[in-house]
């Protein structure tokens, strides 16, 4: 690809010599992270370890115990106007 059919500022910064710049970005490392529930699994990071307070294995909507919070019975009064039980 020739240098006329790159974009204006393409050309401009190729024209100045400016290249990307090193050491920019933090290192990605393998990590463990540690659930309080005990769960450990391996992800990437910048930190070598993570403690969370709730994980995948221990939330409620990925267990099935996820309870709805009925204030004043609204669950009720919705399925009785849609008439779904």
């Amino acid at each position: 690809m020739d240098v006329k059919s790159k974009p204006i500022d393409v050309q401009r910064r190729h024209s100045q010599g400016k290249t990307m710049k090193k050491d920019l970005h933090p290192n990605v490392v393998e990590c463990t992270a540690s659930c309080a529930c005990g769960n450990t699994f391996t992800t990437t990071s910048t930190k070598e370890s993570i403690r969370v307070d709730i994980c995948s294995d221990c939330h409620p909507f990925y267990t099935g115990s996820e309870r709805q919070v009925d204030t004043a019975g609204r669950i009720d009064k919705f399925k009785k106007r849609y008439q779904l039980s």
